[in-house]
Parts: C-alpha cells; sequence; structure tokens
C-alpha cells in the first residue's frame, strides 16, 4: 500500500508541475484534467472514495470543460471593430490622404495667414 501511495504522489506531482510549466491555455486544459485524475486516484488509494469522485467529477470534466470552452471561442472569433464600423480616429482628415496635421486642413480652425 506504501508503494501505490508513493506512485500516486509521484505522479500527482508530475501533473502539477507539468500544469505549471505549460504556457499554452488549451494544453494546460488538458494536463489540469489529468492532474484531477492523478488526485482522484491518490484519494482512490488513502481511502477517501468520496472525496476521490468529487474529485473525478469537478478536476477532470466540469474545470478543464470551460477553459476548454472559452480559449476555442477566442481563438475562433475576429477582432471586433469599433462601433459604427469605425476604427476611431484618423489622422488624414477623411480624405485618405495622411498629412501628419492631426486632420487640420489649411482654412479649417484658424485662419491661415
Amino acid at each position: 500500500m506504501t508503494g501505490l501511495i508513493a506512485i500516486a504522489l509521484l505522479l500527482t506531482a508530475a501533473f502539477a508541475t507539468l500544469a505549471a510549466l505549460t504556457r499554452d491555455p488549451a494544453r494546460q486544459a488538458v494536463v489540469l484534467s489529468g492532474l484531477g485524475l492523478a488526485l482522484a486516484f491518490l484519494f482512490t488509494v488513502l481511502q477517501a472514495p468520496d472525496v476521490a469522485l468529487s474529485q473525478l467529477c469537478v478536476g477532470t470534466a466540469i474545470t478543464p470543460l470551460p477553459i476548454l470552452l472559452t480559449v476555442r471561442k477566442v481563438r475562433r472569433e475576429p477582432a471586433r471593430k469599433a462601433p459604427g464600423g469605425d476604427d476611431g480616429p484618423s489622422m488624414d482628415g477623411g480624405d485618405g490622404k495622411d498629412r501628419g496635421d492631426g486632420g487640420r486642413r489649411a482654412g479649417r480652425g484658424r485662419a491661415a495667414r
């Protein structure tokens, strides 16, 4: 029994380290699911089946699923534009030519001298 506990602890430590070192959120969710499975195995070995079942449900399925769905939605959506189809203020005076004067033309605003 002591050998199984040691294996379960090593497996849990390995998955926890892997989860901390993984950069991609989708892969983190998969590794987090493996960590939940390792913890469920550890709780089973430690003779806590009720905690193991809870961990199996929450840590293996319920927590990683929303993370994966969110990552999928964020990666699929294109960048949104500002309301009205305008990307914001431009520096070209509205005709597409960049004058570098912030959109001011001679004759607008202050009188030209």
